[in-house]
């Protein structure tokens, strides 16, 4: 079990070899060429340590290129202790808190958190759910409340979407409004028909419930959250930690980067089964093919 005062934390050329075992269990693969043959290993007195060369397209690599971690002045080391605080912190860890804790920029600090979110972010395959298998859907507003602000100015409200499995992943998506047609969009795209569809009694599920084998409701309006089997309460305990993530901890998330926040909070639900340790390897995985560079183009909510 690595803890935090492992010397992957706190040894540059420690935090490299660690990188370099998880992305390359099989030793080095070239980025270009996708190809482990016909790889050297460079060591002349000149060379940074973990420097190869890939003699089919003649180009040195080093475990970083391709990653998020390219062309980053910021040591490995500083790298793997900023994705085990934000892997281990249930509510997240907020910029200002990392750039205490590493000692860099806050600037630097926003834009690694950035990145780390993008290596979190699952490529979702397949549909979620199937024969048997109950997918709660729900939605929440994140934003401040217009009451609460002396200017009585606030931004307009986010809305977050999120499908769950029971027993299984979390899927959380932003969404431009809670209309029948988009919120069918996303069922459709991400739940198989043959599931069990549960939600409140909001009518903007009542058409698109007809497509799955079942369509189970809970009148909130009347306090009633529980019927049987019927709830949402999954997604409502999911948007619990995720509130108390925006309220407690980052306290403003934009419309242009909510969408990697969602992925942050359904990484740490989706390995939630694993230890911090575990659940930090993961996500250096997940860093390779997801260069963020600092001004990509905005995403748009669904």
């Amino acid at each position: 079990m690595t803890s935090i005062t492992d010397p992957i934390y706190q040894d540059a050329n420690k935090a490299r070899e660690h990188l370099e075992a998880l992305h390359w269990p099989d030793g080095p693969v070239c980025p270009r060429c996708r190809t482990g043959d016909r790889i050297t290993k460079l060591a002349g007195k000149s060379t940074r340590p973990g420097v190869y060369k890939c003699n089919e397209c003649a180009k040195p690599f080093t475990v970083t290129v391709g990653t998020i971690f390219e062309d980053s002045k910021i040591p490995l080391n500083k790298w793997l202790m900023a994705f085990r605080l934000l892997s281990g912190g249930k509510k997240g860890f907020s910029a200002h808190e990392l750039h205490r804790a590493l000692g860099i920029t806050y600037k630097s600090a926003w834009f690694m958190e950035h990145r780390i979110r993008e290596a979190m972010s699952n490529n979702y395959v397949g549909p979620m759910g199937g024969a048997g298998v109950t997918v709660e859907a729900d939605e929440t507003f994140v934003g401040g409340k217009k009451r609460n602000r002396a200017s009585g100015k606030v931004a307009p409200k986010k809305i977050v979407m999120t499908l769950i499995e029971r027993g299984g992943e979390a899927r959380s998506f932003h969404v431009a409004n809670v209309h029948g047609n988009t919120l069918r969009s996303v069922l459709a795209t991400n739940v198989d028909r043959s599931s069990h569809l549960m939600t409140d009694a909001a009518n903007a599920y009542r058409e698109v419930g007809r497509e799955f084998v079942s369509h189970g409701t809970t009148i909130h309006a009347i306090r009633q959250y529980v019927d049987g089997n019927k709830h949402s309460n999954t997604a409502e305990n999911f948007f619990s930690i995720f509130k108390r993530g925006v309220i407690g901890t980052y306290h403003h998330m934009s419309a242009v980067h909510l969408h990697r926040y969602t992925a942050e909070f359904d990484f740490r639900y989706n390995t939630r089964k694993i230890s911090d340790a575990e659940r930090t390897e993961e996500a250096l995985k997940g860093a390779r093919g997801k260069r963020l560079l600092y001004r990509q183009p905005r995403s748009v909510a669904a």
